[in-house]
């Protein structure tokens, strides 16, 4: 699969990590390397294990949305896909001066590192 950039009409936060361009689903990676490092943030709706995790989810989601918002956004596309049924390409999101979203999440709070070997527990904190 060859790297590139993505070009979206349309660009909403589906949850905190998970972004949607023209109905199709992306993961962020937070400038990580596909399989091996990245972000995560707390699972929204059912996929929730506790009202925690789900109060922290809508306000991860909330700041993605914020950061969305700005213009000038670059999506650059890694060049591969997650493991989920849907193949969501793995994405990192740049603003114009030249941070990465994903990072600035992490940075802030609202997302944790993601490790193929390590499940973060949003509801024992």
């Amino acid at each position: 699969m060859i790297a590139g950039l993505i070009l979206c009409a349309s660009l909403t936060a589906v949850d905190g990590d998970t972004v949607k361009c023209d109905g199709q689903n992306m993961r962020l990676l937070g400038e990580g390397v596909p399989f091996v490092s990245g972000i995560d943030t707390p699972e929204i709706g059912s996929h929730a294990k506790c009202l925690k995790e789900r109060k922290l989810a809508l306000i991860a989601k909330g700041r993605l949305k914020e950061l969305l918002a700005e213009k000038g956004l670059k999506i650059e596309w890694s060049g591969a896909v997650d493991k989920t049924p849907s193949h969501r390409p793995l994405v990192n999101i740049y603003r114009t001066n030249g941070e990465e979203i994903g990072k600035i999440l992490l940075t802030e709070g609202f997302a944790r590192t993601w490790q193929p070997t390590k499940k973060n527990d949003w509801c024992d904190r």
